[in-house]
């Protein structure tokens, strides 16, 4: 079965054979095109923001095999967004709180992918995306993604609000949006993707918003 696994820095060594996973899908990833700004990694498979305080969500089947998998950078420390992409919000701009978080990333193993969708994987990184927030306090999340994916995320409920005009970049057209994490939009994906039951591994307790921050009490 698989579940969505939280890695973040204290739970690493424990996690190093599928983070090692995860970085050598990203450096695959990055041979597959799209926005170079956004799949620019090293021979390792890591960039800039992959730093003490990122948090990594990885699907993980019963044989150790990631199947896909996300990642969370704390909004009030460099992201994509504040660092390479800040034209994106021009209209309305974006939280950089503490508590804030930008997701990133968001992929699904080739051997895992489907020929039709809806995608199980996906779904399970999506549903247990939602989870972890609703489980963390985390209330919103920022994302810069390719804008012909905003038409999905409403098509499963995430109801992204964007933070400025589509923008043209080496080819790819990107937008800049924030989702609302909510009991609502967890059911519509959960819905959408067929899913009955909770996806995330170790599902912690509940703490407020502004207790949700990087290294605070959270291993996998």
């Amino acid at each position: 079965m698989i579940r969505l696994h939280v890695v973040d820095r204290p739970g690493r060594f424990t996690y190093a054979d599928a983070l090692a996973q995860h970085h050598a899908l990203r450096r695959a990833a990055a041979e597959e095109g799209g926005c170079r700004a956004l799949r620019a990694v090293d021979a390792a498979g890591r960039d800039r923001f992959d730093t003490e305080a990122t948090r990594y969500l990885l699907a993980i089947d019963g044989e150790g095999q990631v199947a896909g998998g996300t990642r969370l950078l704390p909004a009030d420390r460099p992201t994509p967004l504040s660092e390479v992409f800040p034209h994106l919000a021009d209209i309305r701009g974006f939280a950089r709180e503490p508590g804030t978080w930008e997701c990133t990333l968001f992929f699904v193993s080739p051997r895992f992918r489907e020929n039709r969708p809806p995608s199980r994987v996906a779904g399970i990184v999506a549903a247990g995306l939602i989870e972890h927030c609703l489980d963390q306090g985390i209330p919103q999340l920022n994302f810069v993604a390719e804008t012909y994916w905003i038409p999905h995320m409403a098509e499963i409920g995430w109801r992204p609000r964007p933070l400025g005009l589509p923008v043209a970049e080496t080819g790819v057209s990107l937008c800049a949006v924030t989702i609302a994490m909510t009991e609502e939009a967890l059911e519509e994906t959960r819905a959408a993707y067929g899913l009955v039951a909770p996806v995330l591994a170790h599902p912690r307790r509940s703490i407020p918003p502004d207790r949700a921050r990087p290294g605070r009490g959270l291993s996998a």
